[in-house]
């Protein structure tokens, strides 16, 4: 890379450049097992350079495509476009999952810098006259290119991408594509930014440890630490946002009063004051339309479904209306009885949201004699794991091996080898708790996609695996209630997308499927972790080892539905709020929480219940790739609660079924349309009443 000062290149500024990268751990070969990142050589400067020397990288492929004088094929053209990014894609993987989880203010800085650049980088491909052109005419002739089945999907999934790209961006409206594309990257990446210092920048901070009557042992000695790390807080007790430490607070502190402390602090993160996100959310609704209409789409929603399975906005209403109903009902009933309870103690007092767990947990002591504290001994974490290596075996044959000697980005990370019939077919990392540099949430992506190489070598996956589980603490565990337990269960699904892809092209492999049908392998999943069968295998007690009892095992199954009402409607109303800021077709003053009140009236949600995230820390939607997408939650759902009926009708474990799974599903990503994949397995396209019946809302 060369420096150009005034037409004449700096060869002294060109030989430093060369040599720091020959000194930067991305330009070098890794020599590390299975060639997994060397995070104790990768510093943050390395990063910047390594960026622009993949973009360089690429480029260069991408002239010898543009400037060949052949006619173009698939051979010439598709191929080494696949190719072209190794470099870029090599240091992207690394940079954007240590951001999410190992963030700075070094990172931070250093990514406003590559935002722009990498967009910018993004829209030169996409934008190449040229380069589209000779695309266009493979796709143009593919049925004379004698391709197979994942040869054509790569090139129609190529040409589609540039069409969205913004290949057909008249000339005149170039320009501002560009500058639009650069402003969401650099506003979706303020957004996140501004949810984890606000997150971080809150604690509620109790002297009185009458005030906390309810919580648990562990619960109190927890926050005593915490409050123990720093001299301000030194022997009072700390709690924070972090979702470990603020649902149990919410499900057992009796002080209504501290409750809504705390409720205050997390649902109005970013509403205002040195973080707002609300400025950024109208800039980010109004861009993403104008976006849309550009590229011939009446909105952002109808422009992002059209690569969905969903299609358009009318399809993603309609299937969320058909659960919103019975599930806004069953909420009226709950929350009718929780009115009651909550009179009780507060005479004339009105339900609010900070009353809901609290009530919702007492009466499922009351109505099934079951809590988390007698839950979470059962579910140290490692159990769950075993747990959930157990299901994998029994499914698909897998086994799993901790490797202590393979390089983590943080102390507390795990790496396992996974191996199937003693082949080594993937590695796994997996974070685990709560920290300052870690946003909340839970989430899957990989260090390295599975693909085969051009010289026809498989590259197997290394997958990242991030959660916010409670730490261990003292001599006990950390331990899990049901909804972590699902949710491990729930990441490890998309771990499995990766883990047993079998695609020649990283483009198409793994979770590289329709963000409407990347839910279902792992919500499917999540079927596993209660089913009796599965819990009388794994679940034993932390310190005495005994099996889970049976009675307990009981009251789990006949607790499974309850609280529906509140768990689909909060999920519900975020899908439909998300809708609902992406079908407007005029650009829009939109004021905040006016826009999301309104829009919550009208579907009739409930004062006492909330959407799951309000719209200023809403990071799927604005900063997390989710923009018009968060109904694939429930499309998903629909899809795996059919699926899961096939392994009820033939058994938990039949691995005949387990294979079809694997074979239709897991292994196939998205070298075809998702719904046939789908019907191979199945043998029929998916009905919405195994997901009604099996959240009890039929």
């Amino acid at each position: 890379m060369s420096i150009v000062i005034a037409g004449v290149v700096c060869g002294a500024c060109h030989k430093k450049e060369e040599s720091a990268l020959k000194d930067n751990p991305f330009m070098q070969e890794w020599n590390t097992p299975y060639g997994v990142p060397p995070f104790d050589k990768i510093k943050t400067e390395h990063y910047l350079p390594a960026f622009k020397e993949g973009m360089r990288q690429q480029n260069e492929w991408i002239d010898n495509i543009v400037n060949n004088s052949e006619d173009p094929t698939f051979g010439n053209t598709i191929i080494p476009l696949e190719y072209s990014d190794e470099l870029l894609n090599k240091v992207s993987s690394v940079f954007f999952n240590l951001l999410e989880c190992c963030n700075s203010e070094e990172m931070e800085k250093l990514a406003d810098t590559l935002m722009p650049l990498y967009t910018q980088h993004g829209d030169d491909i996409m934008l190449n006259e040229k380069l589209f052109q000779r695309v266009k005419k493979v796709y143009d002739n593919r049925k004379n290119e004698n391709l197979n089945p994942e040869q054509l999907r790569l090139l129609e999934e190529t040409y589609k991408g540039f069409v969205r790209g913004g290949a057909n961006v008249p000339a005149e409206k170039q320009a501002r594509f560009r500058e639009i594309n650069t402003k969401l990257a650099t506003l979706t990446q303020k957004f996140g930014s501004n949810v984890l210092k606000a997150t971080n920048g809150y604690q509620l901070v109790c002297p009185d440890k009458s005030r906390l009557e309810g919580l648990t042992e562990l619960q109190l000695h927890n926050a005593a630490e915490l409050g123990n790390e720093k001299d301000e807080t030194k022997g009072k007790y700390v709690f924070t946002l972090d979702m470990p430490t603020l649902e149990p607070f919410l499900m057992n502190c009796k002080d209504r009063g501290l409750r809504k402390e705390i409720w205050t602090a997390y649902s109005t993160r970013c509403l205002a004051g040195e973080f707002d996100n609300t400025p950024i959310i109208n800039e980010i609704v109004n861009l993403r339309l104008e976006k849309a209409q550009i590229l011939g789409y009446d909105n952002y929603a109808n422009y992002v479904l059209d690569d969905c399975m969903a299609k358009n906005a009318d399809n993603v209403y309609a299937l969320l209306q058909q659960v919103w109903t019975p599930a806004l009902e069953k909420a009226k009933e709950e929350a009718a009885l929780y009115q009651k309870m909550l009179a009780k103690d507060h005479p004339g007092a009105k339900l609010e949201p900070y009353d809901w767990r609290y009530y919702s947990e007492k009466l499922r002591k009351e109505k099934y004699d079951l809590n988390d504290e007698v839950i979470r001994p059962y579910f140290s974490l490692d159990t769950a794991c075993k747990g959930l290596f157990l299901v994998c075996n029994n499914l698909y044959g897998l086994t799993f091996k901790e490797n202590k000697d393979i390089p983590v980005y943080q102390e507390d990370v795990k790496v396992y080898e996974v191996l199937d019939h003693n082949e080594i077919i993937a590695i796994v990392y997996m974070d685990f708790f709560p920290r300052a540099s870690k946003r909340s949430g839970a989430w899957m992506t990989n260090f390295r996609e599975q693909y085969y190489t051009r010289e026809g070598k498989n590259m197997i996956p290394v997958v990242s695996l991030v959660f916010n589980f409670t730490k261990p603490s003292g001599d006990k565990p950390s331990m899990l209630n049901i909804d972590e337990v699902q949710t491990l269960f729930h990441e490890f699904g998309h771990a499995l997308h990766s883990i047993l892809s079998r695609c020649h092209y990283r483009s198409l492999s793994g979770t590289n499927v329709p963000r409407d049908y990347v839910e279902m392998p792992s919500q499917f999943m999540e079927h596993f972790a209660f089913e009796p069968e599965v819990l009388s295998r794994y679940a034993n007690h932390y310190k005495t080892g005994e099996n889970i009892p049976e009675s307990l095992v009981k009251k789990i199954e006949a607790a499974s539905t309850y609280g529906q009402g509140f768990i689909n409607t909060e999920l519900l109303a975020a899908s439909l709020l998300d809708m609902d800021f992406h079908t407007i077709t005029t650009k829009t003053k939109i004021k905040l929480p006016e826009f999301e009140n309104r829009q919550m009236d009208k579907i009739g949600l409930i004062p006492s219940i909330i959407s799951r995230y309000r719209s200023p820390y809403f990071q799927h939607v604005f900063s997390g790739g989710y923009g018009a997408g968060y109904y694939s939650y429930t499309w998903s759902a629909v899809l795996d609660n059919d699926a899961y009926e096939a392994f009820k009708e033939h058994g938990v474990f039949d691995r005949a079924t387990a294979t079809a799974f694997r074979t239709n599903i897991l292994e196939r990503g998205n070298t075809d349309d998702a719904m046939k994949l789908y019907v191979a397995f199945r043998g029929h396209e998916p009905s919405i009443e195994p997901l009604l019946k099996n959240r009890g809302l039929k």
